[in-house]
């Protein structure tokens, strides 16, 4: 490559060589590449988010990747910006929220984590996996969803229902994502949200052709045991990811071209960058 690359082909290159398991780690141990890629999710141009979301979908893949991914400066706050701005189109915000979802589920193994997001009572965006056989997952459209002022008001609400375990807001398409335990009614919800005087929920399930409907609940609000402190947490029976014995790489790709080329973007993220 012939003078200073531009910034869609580093993180074009830099999704490329993350798409191969064999560059993964290299990849987040170096010192300039995970934090250009963070700088990158808010680049003005949507491709270079795009693409770099990609490569950072590439990277956790990788389990052992994940919690430095996570502890990275500006990761997670980075992705949050991505998935709660309006501009931000809808298969990019789709990306940003698996990301984060996959990235903030390994945290909720880890015990002092979970303690510690425990003795956090506001901070309720809390993403746990799907595989808890004593919970389940709802989905919320709440029309005055519309600004951090109403869903403080929602979280209020949420927080207060004995049975809610973990919640999370995508505040662009006013919805917002509850994981609840099995026994617990999700009318709960939507009378709970209701309480608030200034939003109403409708719940999200999928059709039979795979098309999105929203359902309205009921009118007449059920009763709602409430919390005396916080949610009841339950730990996540995470399935353990069976590694792949082989990786099928790019044509032509090599590793001495990958590490050369990754050399050539951390330099280019160093002198572009101040971190």
């Amino acid at each position: 490559m012939s003078g200073e690359p531009d910034a869609l082909a580093v993180v074009n290159q830099l999704r490329d060589l993350a798409s191969d398991p064999l560059n993964r780690r290299a990849i987040v141990q170096d010192q300039g590449c995970l934090p250009g890629l963070i700088l990158f999710l808010d680049h003005p141009s949507p491709p270079v988010v795009y693409s770099a979301l990609l490569a950072l979908r590439y990277l956790a893949e990788c389990r052992s990747n994940r919690e430095k991914m996570r502890s990275e400066l500006g990761m997670m706050l980075s992705l949050q910006n991505v998935i709660q701005k309006t501009t931000t189109p809808g298969d990019t915000q789709q990306l940003a929220t698996e990301v984060y979802d996959l990235l903030q589920s390994s945290n909720t193994a880890d015990g002092d984590s979970m303690n510690e997001m425990n003795s956090r009572r506001r901070k309720a965006h809390f993403f746990l996996g799907a595989t808890n056989k004593r919970a389940k997952t709802v989905v919320l459209h709440i029309d005055g969803l519309d600004d951090t002022s109403r869903r403080s008001l929602c979280e209020d609400a949420l927080l207060k229902i004995k049975g809610v375990i973990s919640f999370t807001f995508q505040m662009a398409v006013q919805r917002c994502v509850v994981r609840i335990r099995s026994d617990l009614k999700a009318e709960a919800l939507a009378t709970a949200i209701a309480s608030t005087k200034v939003m109403k929920a409708q719940q999200v399930v999928k059709g039979e052709s795979g098309e999105e409907l929203l359902v309205p609940f009921q009118d007449s609000p059920v009763d709602v045991e409430q919390n005396t402190d916080l949610p009841d947490y339950l730990p996540e029976d995470e399935s353990p990811m069976k590694e792949q014995d082989k990786a099928v790489s790019r044509v032509g790709a090599h590793q001495d071209g990958g590490s050369s080329w990754l050399s050539t973007a951390a330099n280019f993220l160093s002198r572009s960058f101040y971190w």
